[in-house]
């Protein structure tokens, strides 16, 4: 039954309520949004989705608290807020409603549980602080949110609300962003891993496109790649591999003759014409052409002393 008000408390906001509107006024447009604590408002009823107040939690008369004793937990024990008991019930639906794949609306529907809704969660539930983020404690969404709420000493009735509203665009932009990566990264993985099954044995793996593709190339336990070789906007990329996600060493570097030499000086220092530029740190080069980047990536493969 599609609700006619989302009903969340009236005063102060904070993150979950706020990202649970999120979900909620996407996939209920029409329905409006009504911030209250009285009593006739945060009583289920079929007209209405009750978050973040009300005292309970009932998926089946849409009451989705978690200020109650016995409180619902995740299966691992951590507490659930409004966000991640509405992102449970609802998420998938609005993922949907984003145009994500079905093929892919598990995955991303569990990553951005992990990385995006669980956070909110153990800080709104005071089981994670913020200051946890040392220096950058004030940056974390949650304290960004709560920045635009009027100050104490506001006279105007209305100015929560209106700051509520506020706070809820700049929410939705967030929240749409981040699942806007994973899903993004979903795709990248797909043409990756299609791309090193036709590479077979080869030392370098050739994209359609910049993309991530270290993911990917973990997953496969493709250790064997040594370079990536893609297009970007009017000329062709070299890149090394990273062995691990910490640090910046390659699996194998560029030539140390090409290091910082563009134009003609890597022309000449690599025998390829076209070679454009090669980064003084070894993990990145361009040439002109497609041709030309396969044939550098080559001989850097050869130069590992690989073959």
């Amino acid at each position: 039954m599609i609700p006619d008000y989302l009903v969340t408390h009236s005063g102060g906001f904070h993150a979950d309520e706020l990202l649970s509107s999120v979900i909620l006024t996407r996939l209920f447009p029409e329905a409006k949004i009504v911030r209250s604590r009285a009593p006739e408002w945060i009583t289920p009823g079929d007209d209405r989705i009750v978050y973040d107040v009300g005292g309970g939690y009932d998926a089946e008369a849409r009451l989705f608290d978690h200020h109650q004793r016995a409180a619902p937990k995740r299966d691992d024990g951590q507490p659930y807020s409004s966000f991640g008991l509405i992102w449970k019930h609802f998420g998938r639906a609005y993922l949907a409603e984003l145009a994500v794949p079905d093929a892919f609306i598990e995955s991303v529907h569990a990553s951005f549980d992990t990385s995006f809704v669980l956070p909110v969660d153990l800080v709104d539930n005071g089981a994670l602080s913020p200051d946890s983020a040392g220096v950058l404690a004030g940056l974390t969404l949650p304290s960004l949110l709560e920045l635009l709420k009027p100050p104490f000493d506001e006279t105007d009735r209305t100015a929560t609300d209106r700051a509520f509203h506020d706070a809820l665009a700049v929410a939705r932009r967030f929240a749409e962003a981040k699942i806007g990566q994973i899903h993004a990264k979903l795709r990248a993985e797909a043409l990756v891993l299609a791309a090193i099954t036709k590479a077979g044995n080869e030392r370098v793996l050739e994209l359609p496109m910049g993309m991530p593709f270290r993911p990917a190339i973990v997953k496969a336990g493709a250790d064997h790649l040594l370079f990536v070789v893609h297009p970007r906007d009017t000329d062709w990329c070299v890149t090394g591999i990273r062995r691990s996600d910490e640090g910046f060493e390659l699996r194998a570097d560029l030539p140390a003759s090409w290091a910082g030499l563009t134009g003609a000086e890597l022309e000449a220092a690599s025998g390829v014409k076209g070679a454009s530029f090669c980064h003084n740190g070894r993990f990145i080069a361009a040439a002109a052409t497609r041709e030309a980047a396969l044939a550098l990536a080559d001989l850097a493969v050869k130069e590992a002393g690989h073959s």
